[in-house]
């Protein structure tokens, strides 16, 4: 059983590059936060798959200036995958996770790194990834047949069914459910999330609000490789060549933003401009799409505030992006 140890104010002082301590039983989690509680403290969350990256590490920077400590979801969340996607590929690296964060650390970060979210007490019927190694064939937990699995699903039906809820039906009431159940066991105060997934960013939201959740939900700006890439974890899975060519993507984005901002509103004129970037880099287009920032409804000329959304495949990897445009007409 995980041993807790209730921190006093002496380990907030401890030296920046302090391992963070890792707790993975789920009662464990709620008894650590609620203690920081016990002592006034507010806490943070940042959920992520693992493998982490700069955009994760910019994320827990900014959930330690708006919460006391922050709690790091390292869980490789099966209920988003569908049972054709292969979710045992997803890239794990839970050592190299734990010194990037050891860094940022200084006893103010912990890690929650569960084993399976969705076992309910069947013992070893079903092996999930979780980030921190395991091992055995990875199932969703939409596979199991038995009776005994996880059957309860949260949806935010509206926001869910455009861009990437289009050809990924399952993926956002995975994302909602396992948010939701990450919140019950954390109990934050704040919540960060970054806006290149935009949609799962908005979708949170409502469902905060809808389910009349305590908890803050802050969105973190994309952050960018070098030559413009949106950071992933899979990147790490395109050959140099595709790399090269994924970079079409932020460039038709900066390329559209410039065009709004020099007079062109035709959301039609847009979208084929970035579409022809694209196809032009051998990239197979998944969606383009010009919608509103918060109802995500797509719009015909742009008036007010947009977002562009692409969802693209190059190679075998789909790769995401988007870029906000605040303008007022």
């Amino acid at each position: 059983k995980t041993h807790i140890r209730e921190k006093d104010e002496d380990d907030f002082d401890s030296p920046p590059t302090m391992e963070p301590e890792v707790i993975r039983d789920k009662e464990a989690m709620r008894r650590w936060s609620r203690a920081m509680r016990s002592q006034g403290k507010t806490i943070g969350l940042v959920p992520t798959m693992g493998y982490l990256h700069e955009g994760h590490l910019s994320l827990v920077r900014q959930s330690l200036t708006l919460a006391d400590v922050t709690v790091v979801s390292i869980y490789v969340n099966p209920g988003q995958f569908s049972p054709t996607e292969d979710l045992s590929t997803y890239p794990s690296d839970f050592s190299g996770d734990l010194v990037k964060l050891s860094a940022l650390s200084g006893g103010k970060v912990v890690v929650f790194n569960p084993r399976n979210l969705y076992d309910y007490g069947g013992g070893e019927r079903k092996k999930v990834n979780n980030g921190g190694g395991g091992g055995g064939r990875v199932l969703s937990c939409v596979e199991e047949e038995d009776g005994l699995g996880h059957e309860t699903w949260i949806r935010v039906e509206r926001l869910e069914k455009g861009l990437c809820g289009k050809s990924r039906p399952v993926f956002f009431r995975g994302v909602a459910t396992i948010v939701t159940k990450l919140f019950n066991i954390v109990e934050p105060d704040v919540a960060m999330f970054g806006k290149k997934d935009y949609q799962q960013w908005r979708i949170i939201q409502r469902m905060v609000r809808d389910l009349d959740f305590g908890i803050e939900i802050v969105g973190g700006d994309i952050t960018r490789e070098k030559d413009g890439l949106a950071m992933s974890s899979r990147n790490v899975h395109l050959s140099p060549e595709e790399r090269q060519r994924a970079l079409s993507i932020s460039r038709s984005l900066t390329m559209a933003k410039a065009s709004v901002a020099e007079g062109l509103t035709s959301v039609a004129e847009i979208k084929d401009m970035i579409v022809q970037q694209l196809v032009g880099s051998d990239g197979r287009v998944d969606y383009v799409e010009i919608v509103d920032q918060e109802t995500l409804e797509g719009v015909e000329e742009i008036k007010n505030g947009v977002v562009i959304c692409v969802a693209a495949w190059f190679g075998t990897v789909r790769l995401i992006d988007n870029i906000e445009i605040n303008i007022s007409l």
